[in-house]
């Protein structure tokens, strides 16, 4: 980057600032309108749902009476025999859309065939929405709501080998859960969830969005709407900051900004998944960088040639490494040339309309699945 350029060290804020009325109050009016559209599509897909049941659906759909709005979508792997009394090591997974949008539901075609393809226990999660719940409102329903999953004796879970994942926000929720005293071990000793599985998350709130758009690769030759010259969550980013975080936040409290967590509040296995052609690719790789103790300035992550269709890289450190020990394994994976949310490109088609990037995401997201997959029963789960 130029020298002139200001460092994300420079521009980094402790504290968010006053937001203008005028602008407050189009936030404001934008992210109710979003948030009572999305409960009402909720509504209808759920009573669709009733009559139609969906192929990639849920085993098992229940509620706990510590939050019985926040219903839990259960995922049996097929291989599965509920007569036998076999304990499943377990994946609890944590939906996305800017702590404004999104449900559950919308990981059913991620959650489903992970579940049959890796045979786990998938358990996904809901939280409240801003803004009529900011933060940190949502964390703690997801570890209410982990802990009463954890306690029911009906669930074939595997105690002893539990994981956390979460798509965008969600992935800023499972690692700001993870750390609680009541996951970590901080407070009773016994740590509950073994690693956290943070997908393309939002890791940094104090760096302002315009220096994230700054420092992520563009590649126009890709065409469609992965060669667009600007990412597509820079508009709709200052709603979703403005209607979960509250007025004068430290934007570096760590349950906001993981990346300010302590390693050892984290669980001893993490591993970070970030996609090329995104905003928030440069606070995951920091995230990454720093918990193998090689922390970065600001560096635009990947490369500016287009890779192979439909493949991942594996053999270069800015797209994939693992640094292992005897009790915890930190590892890295870059999606090349895809964009935030590449692995709900079933949601995503309608919005961009390119075929290309569906096929190239179907097969970097199988790909994806089974390498989670083959970390989590080489370390947590083994």
């Amino acid at each position: 980057m130029a020298s002139s350029t200001p460092s994300f060290r420079e521009l980094q804020r402790r504290f968010k600032e006053p937001t203008p009325a005028a602008t407050a109050f189009y936030y404001g009016v934008a992210a109710h309108l979003m948030y009572f559209v999305n409960s009402a599509s909720e509504y209808v897909r759920a009573v669709k749902d009733i009559f139609f049941t969906p192929a990639d659906g849920p085993s098992l759909v229940k509620s706990y009476a510590c939050r019985p709005s926040l219903p839990i979508r259960i995922f049996i792997p097929k291989s599965y025999d509920p007569k036998s009394e076999q304990k499943l090591p377990t994946l609890f997974s944590i939906h996305g859309g800017g702590f404004v949008l999104g449900n559950a539901r919308d990981d059913d075609t991620w959650n489903r065939p992970f579940a049959d393809t890796q045979s786990v226990l998938v358990i996904a999660l809901n939280y409240s929405q801003a803004p009529r719940a900011r933060f940190p409102t949502p964390i703690y329903d997801i570890e209410q709501v982990i802990l009463a999953a954890l306690s029911d004796s009906t669930l074939p879970i595997d105690r002893d080998h539990v994981a956390i994942a979460g798509f965008s926000a969600g992935g800023n929720l499972a690692l700001s859960v993870s750390t609680l005293p009541s996951m970590s071990g901080s407070g009773d000793g016994s740590r509950r969830l073994q690693a956290v599985v943070p997908m393309y998350p939002v890791a940094d709130m104090s760096i302002p969005r315009e220096h994230k758009t700054q420092t992520r690769r563009y590649k126009p030759s890709l065409g469609g709407f992965r060669g667009k010259p600007k990412d597509y969550l820079l508009r709709i980013s200052p709603i979703f900051d403005w209607a979960y975080t509250p007025p004068n936040q430290d934007l570096q409290n760590p349950l906001l900004s993981p990346i300010f967590a302590q390693k050892e509040q984290l669980p001893a296995y993490v591993f970070v998944v970030g996609c090329e052609l995104d905003m928030l690719a440069g606070e995951s790789w920091r995230l990454i960088r720093r918990l193998v103790d090689h922390p970065i300035e600001d560096e635009r992550v990947g490369r500016d040639e287009p890779g192979r269709f439909g493949e991942l890289i594996l053999d270069d450190e800015r797209y994939s490494f693992e640094q292992r020990s005897e009790t915890g394994s930190y590892k890295w994976l870059l999606i090349p040339d895809q964009i935030h949310g590449f692995d709900h490109y079933v949601q995503m088609q309608p919005m961009h309309r390119d075929k290309n990037h569906f096929a190239d995401a179907e097969l970097k997201t199988l790909q994806c699945q089974n390498l989670i997959g083959q970390w989590l029963f080489s370390g947590p789960f083994r």
